[in-house]
């Protein structure tokens, strides 16, 4: 085997080794989509008002991505709309708490509440995975609602 040909090898061992690491990489949204499909969708909210919810609650839709998806909840914790699980709208999430015992629909609610936007830090089922996994979800708050979209850290 000549060197040009023993390089050509050990390059395509290499791109063969770190494919499937890419590609898990890849079924995480980062921070920064996170923060930014938030602001999509409270910009979406502002634009066409309630009507958005349904297409926050669409899966298949354009405010869910890989890992990444859109929820709304008004001030007291109720869901206005959840791209992960729609059984949840409608529903209080106040007493909500993390695999840690962690309440923190609590400080999502005080970010609403002041009008606050900002990251929220928790344990959570990832729907991708099914596993427990860190999550730092950002909320933006825009007329009286939060818009939150968090991104999970991995296992």
């Amino acid at each position: 085997m000549t060197k040009l040909n023993r390089r050509v090898v050990v390059l395509a061992a290499v791109a063969c080794l770190s494919a499937p690491l890419t590609a898990g990489a890849a079924d995480h949204g980062t921070k920064d989509e996170a923060k930014a499909l938030a602001a999509k969708a409270a910009a979406q909210f502002k634009d066409k008002g309630e009507s958005t919810f349904a297409l926050f609650n669409d899966k298949k839709g354009p405010f869910v991505d890989r890992d990444l998806y859109v929820f709304v909840l008004d001030p007291e914790g109720k869901v206005l709309a959840h791209g992960a699980n729609e059984k949840l709208v409608g529903k209080s999430l106040a007493q909500l708490k993390d695999a840690d015992g962690k309440p923190f629909v609590q400080d999502m609610m005080a970010m609403v509440k002041s009008s606050k936007s900002g990251w929220v830090e928790y344990r959570w089922p990832n729907p991708v995975s099914k596993e427990i996994e860190g999550k730092t979800t950002y909320v933006i708050s825009q007329g009286g609602i939060g818009f939150a979209v968090g991104a999970y850290a991995g296992k």
